[in-house]
């Protein structure tokens, strides 16, 4: 079986990024976002999803973190279409459950091709150190749009706004890792139209 890897930049008036994406990597993350925060939750995403991910972005967060954390949604997105190539044998579907202290998160998506996102993370303090919250649905959408798949994601309850996020990026990772992986049963495109 190929590495499946890409690597995208994409520079704006607003910010510059950098990333390479190998989906069969060992859960290894290098990555500066200039938020702490999220890079603490792309460093737990790419853990629990065995993916590697380097990522470097220089943006205007003296302005607020909204166009970094978005662009590299755009870019992670574009570089996860690029990396799963022709689709051939995955699983295609990934659902997972993740607990987190008091919170539970639900993650559920399909490499389907048709990008669309269902977000209900429930109330959330505005900040977390200096992430605006508001910005994970905004990180979920740009990367569902670019990456072709249908992802729905919910915080089922929990208290702290700090474990509601990090079950949500913990389940995603989960789900990504399900979704990807060869199945050996599957013999090319999962899907009866015969291509995704």
């Amino acid at each position: 079986m190929s590495i499946r890897t890409a690597t995208v930049e994409r520079k704006t008036a607003e910010t510059s990024v950098k990333l390479i994406l190998n989906l069969d990597g060992n859960g290894h993350g290098v990555i500066d976002s200039g938020i702490g925060f999220f890079d603490h939750m792309l460093n737990l995403m790419t853990a629990h999803g065995l993916m590697d991910l380097t990522l470097a972005c220089d943006g205007d967060i003296d302005v607020d973190g909204h166009h970094s954390v978005e662009d590299i949604g755009i870019t992670l997105g574009q570089a996860f279409k690029q990396a799963i190539g022709d689709k051939k044998g995955i699983r295609r579907y990934g659902t997972f459950y993740l607990p987190m202290d008091e919170a539970l998160a639900f993650v559920s998506l399909d490499i389907s091709g048709r990008p669309f996102l269902v977000y209900d993370g429930g109330e959330m303090a505005p900040m977390i150190g200096g992430y605006d919250t508001e910005l994970t649905e905004e990180f979920l959408r740009a990367f569902a749009v670019n990456a072709g798949i249908t992802l729905h994601v919910r915080v089922l309850y929990g208290k702290n706004s700090h474990h509601k996020v990090e079950a949500i990026f913990k389940a995603l990772g989960h789900a990504l890792r399900i979704a990807v992986e060869k199945d050996p049963r599957v013999d090319g495109i999962p899907s009866t139209k015969g291509s995704l």
